[in-house]
């Protein structure tokens, strides 16, 4: 699977959406997935947007609901990053049980498992930045529930590979699986495994009845831990000249909407803060991929440094003696972003994003959230 970064070949993906096939196969390696993730979660298009499109082909709920309740999986993670912040890097409702150490199996970051599916899925993933979400819950149930890590380092590598990688549905969707965020962790067997990824392999570590993972020990093959890769990925460059008199649109990791303020005459600068991605690296194909999808914003500048740094650059005059603390509103009523947990030390105008509908604030259950937001879909 490859993910063109022009934008006409990401709404024809779109048009291909076939919400009928996504609920009846989606959880095989094969199913109708829309393979859109990327693009949603880099800002490129809205949850909102793929459901005006669902809903214009006209389908009976029944048949379109199961992927609309996907779409509002991704903002009901998004949500609860907006009110627990930095917290959906800990434990969220549960102390993950039966933790051992805070790395990583090396089998994992070497694809050497054992398991040829999700090997195959690994080395996948260092390709081409993507992973299928049903195998993802494989990996971090091998990682947590197998290798008994704590599910934050494993967490964070897969992250860092991800095209669509987005830490709130990321690190949730991991404490979902360790039991952190949920009544119970997620085990999968090779029968499983064999099922949805049409395999047939026999006699692995996986390979046993689901009342064996009551008290199941480690493998040899996953004893073996690693470290994270740390390395910063961001490439530092000359920062072009900004013009200190236009209203600039602020641009970054989760917003490269092309379509932001499309007809007005405004700066358009993307925003690498190095600091961001010192604490949660992506790798240098995910950098890529932002760098070309970028490409869709007509004269858009590429800024590398802190938010203040940017600030400084837009609003520095030697020569002038009027206040320029960053509290100004006369320094920052020409500044325009996107709200996103990322942004709080923003400062300027900040616009809402386009969700998928009105429901807002932290709900403890997804299908808590759900029931709200379906009615209001539905009206």
């Amino acid at each position: 699977m490859t993910f063109p970064t022009p934008i006409s070949a990401i709404l024809d993906r779109i048009k291909k959406i076939n919400p009928r096939d996504y609920a009846s196969s989606r959880n095989y390696s094969d199913g109708a997935v829309t393979y859109l993730s990327p693009y949603i979660s880099r800002g490129v298009i809205s949850t909102k947007q793929i459901y005006h499109h669902i809903r214009a082909l006209d389908l009976p709920w029944w048949q379109s609901e199961k992927l609309v309740q996907e779409l509002a999986w991704r903002d009901y993670w998004q949500q609860i990053w907006i009110a627990k912040g930095e917290d959906i890097n800990t434990d969220l409702k549960h102390t993950q049980q039966g933790t051992l150490n805070h790395q990583i199996p090396s089998a994992v970051v070497e694809a050497d498992t054992g398991i040829e599916a999700v090997d195959q899925a690994i080395e996948s993933l260092y390709k081409t930045g993507y992973m299928h979400n049903h195998m993802r819950m494989y990996v971090a149930s091998i990682c947590c529930n197998m290798a008994h890590c704590h599910w934050l380092a494993p967490a964070k590598w897969m992250y860092s590979h991800l095209l669509d990688g987005d830490l709130a549905s990321n690190q949730l969707s991991w404490q979902w699986v360790a039991g952190a965020f949920s009544n119970k962790k997620y085990y999968a067997n090779q029968e499983n495994i064999n099922k949805y990824f049409h395999s047939k392999q026999e006699n692995t570590f996986l390979d046993v009845d689901y009342s064996a993972f009551d008290d199941f020990q480690t493998p040899p093959i996953l004893t073996e831990l690693t470290q994270l890769d740390t390395s910063n990925q961001v490439n530092k460059t000359t920062n072009p000249v900004l013009d200190k008199n236009k209203t600039t649109l602020v641009y970054n990791y989760y917003n490269l909407d092309p379509y932001w303020h499309e007809n007005d005459e405004m700066q358009r600068v993307l925003l690498i803060e190095p600091d961001v991605f010192e604490k949660n690296q992506v790798s240098t194909k995910c950098m890529d991929f932002v760098t070309a999808l970028s490409k869709n914003i007509e004269g858009i500048k590429v800024f590398i440094g802190s938010f203040d740094q940017l600030y400084s650059e837009l609003h520095h005059d030697p020569h002038s003696k009027l206040d320029t603390t960053l509290n100004s509103k006369l320094n920052t009523d020409k500044i325009i972003f996107k709200e996103h947990p990322l942004n709080a030390h923003y400062k300027g105008i900040c616009e809402d994003r386009d969700w998928l509908c009105g429901v807002k604030g932290y709900h403890s259950s997804f299908f808590s959230f759900w029931k709200k937001c379906k009615k209001e879909l539905r009206q």
